[in-house]
């Protein structure tokens, strides 16, 4: 069974960072394109950033491009998403997802994490 478990999410003031963290029980974590994915009420689900799954090639949102960056690290079966010049705007809940293919759209992920609440203050 896969679970995926993200953590670091917190308050922060415009301007700051955050590093979220998402550890996979998954036996061949390094065989899994990962991608992290936020959530509004009211708003559909939208991609922020995938990384392949040896972690040569990362792609971004628009909105996040130049302030988020995506790493992994597959001994410790872990993706991360440093976030730096929060905006108000950020403030979702951010979710991780594992999936097969390289894709922006989330229907595509079959493995989701229960997601780390972020919030940015102005």
């Amino acid at each position: 069974q896969v679970q995926l478990v993200e953590s670091g999410g917190g308050s922060v003031q415009a301007g700051g960072s955050l590093r979220l963290s998402c550890v996979a029980s998954i036996r061949t974590f390094s065989a899994y394109v990962m991608g992290w994915f936020r959530h509004t009420p009211g708003k559909e689900r939208e991609f922020v950033a995938v990384i392949t799954s040896s972690g040569g090639r990362t792609y971004y949102a628009d909105s996040v491009k130049g302030r988020y960056t995506i790493s992994r690290d597959n001994a410790k079966n872990t993706v991360y998403l440093q976030m730096n010049s929060l905006k108000p705007e950020d403030t979702a809940d951010y979710s991780c997802a594992a999936g097969t293919l390289l894709q922006w759209d989330p229907t595509e992920y079959p493995y989701w994490g229960r997601g780390t609440q972020v919030t940015v203050s102005s």
